[in-house]
């Protein structure tokens, strides 16, 4: 048989169901070690994803979507590829969204994203977030049972970024209908821009907002201008609100979902969660390093440097393993543990780090709080469902078939109100 560290990342479907083998043997050859099918540049270690993370002049997030699947349209030459990554931008994934860019454009744009996402907006919101999970919670065709995802998680993360976002609630059925696959799913052609259904609603909401302006947040989005004072132009702010709405309730409802399998799974952790609601935050950071949502991220190096005392030729992919390096033992104690005590439970790297950092990290965390909370308040409990997922010591659990996201397809529960 062959070695586990042998078998395909990118393609495996058994290494997307449990990736922490692989991982594992990856990291037995070093925090930074080469993987043998796409050429690629692995980082497991946590000093080492936080080196890179801190390196933006030698490292480029043009490649942060699709990874080395997507591959190169021209040959790197000599230890400086800046150039050639400027010269061949428009070949890479999502390479007109702002996640792409680097330096001071990807300032500007962030900029922009950032303002409106503001802690007072977001706490007003949470008054959304409590009235609609309540309303899902009573829409549940059987009060004894659920499929969590499909029937409570996924639908209150989409409905809260919508709402935030001021999309009309009659559209936001076909909005969520024309979702594809999105970058990093397996067996799927990687699309150059997965949210291009999505452009023809907001530049209509845009459009609209500028000529009839309303107290929401895709009006502010279309008066928003670059730190300069210019326009960015509508195509760039509907790039921004089309990827808000999509990356706005993807980590939200993979967090809450995996946050119940845990508990679910475990009684007397879900009896000490509900006795001590206040360590729910806490928690929630430690699934969020336990089950990163964002199992990989991805760099194209820029220049050739080195990280860890491996060198790393320029025009080299690099994956940044979020889900190796929150299990790096050198980090972490007991790094296959849960353990919400512990620590340092916040300094896990789920949601990246430096200029980078995911800007829906705090709505993701209020989210998942608070759909945790209704859960309490309503039912006594909550188990897996063994009849769908198997006996305790002999589960089966389907994930998305990603190379990216780390994520479950379905999670079954009984309920007892």
């Amino acid at each position: 048989m062959a070695p586990l560290r042998d078998l395909d990342f990118f393609t495996d479907p058994s290494v997307s169901d449990d990736p922490y083998p692989w991982i594992e043997q990856m990291r037995a050859s070093g925090p930074v070690a080469r993987e043998s099918h796409h050429d690629a540049v692995v980082v497991t270690g946590f000093e080492e994803a936080v080196d890179i993370y801190s390196r933006a002049e030698d490292f480029s997030n043009i490649a942060c979507v699709g990874g080395p699947v997507v591959p190169l349209t021209f040959s790197p030459q000599g230890d400086d590829v800046s150039e050639a990554i400027a010269a061949h931008r428009g070949s890479f994934v999502l390479s007109d969204y702002f996640i792409t860019f680097d330096g001071d454009d990807h300032r500007a744009h962030r900029n922009i994203m950032m303002k409106l996402l503001t802690p007072k907006r977001l706490k007003a919101n949470e008054v959304f977030v409590r009235r609609f999970a309540g309303d899902l919670i009573d829409a549940l065709p059987d009060p004894t049972r659920c499929e969590l995802i499909n029937d409570y998680s996924q639908p209150l993360a989409t409905m809260v970024i919508a709402d935030l976002l001021g999309v009309p609630e009659e559209d936001q059925a076909e909005l969520l209908d024309k979702i594809l696959p999105a970058p990093g799913t397996m067996g799927a052609d990687q699309p150059h821009d997965p949210f291009a259904y999505f452009e023809e609603a907001f530049t209509a909401y845009l459009h609209d907002r500028r000529r009839n302006p309303r107290d929401d947040m895709l009006t502010q989005l279309a008066n928003s201008l670059l730190p300069d004072g210019s326009d960015p132009g509508v195509p760039a702010l509907v790039r921004i609100a089309s990827f808000l709405f999509i990356a706005g309730q993807d980590t939200s409802a993979k967090l809450l979902a995996t946050g119940v399998r845990l508990l679910g799974e475990n009684a007397e952790l879900q009896r000490e969660l509900r006795a001590e609601r206040a360590a729910i935050p806490a928690f929630f950071e430690e699934v969020l390093r336990y089950e990163s949502p964002t199992k990989s991220d991805f760099r194209l190096a820029r220049r050739t440097t080195s990280v860890g005392s491996v060198e790393i030729k320029a025009g080299t992919h690099v994956m940044i393993s979020l889900a190796g390096a929150n299990r790096d033992p050198r980090q972490f104690s007991r790094p296959e543990d849960f353990d919400f005590r512990r620590e340092n439970v916040r300094t896990h790297l789920a949601f990246g780090r430096g200029p980078h950092t995911c800007p829906g990290a705090t709505l993701a965390r209020v989210e998942a709080r608070i759909g945790l909370e209704l859960l309490f308040d309503r039912f006594a409990d909550f188990k897996v469902d063994e009849a769908h997922h198997g006996p305790e010591g002999a589960r089966r659990y389907t994930y998305l078939p990603s190379y990216i996201l780390r994520g479950l397809e379905a999670l079954h529960l009984r309920l007892h109100p």
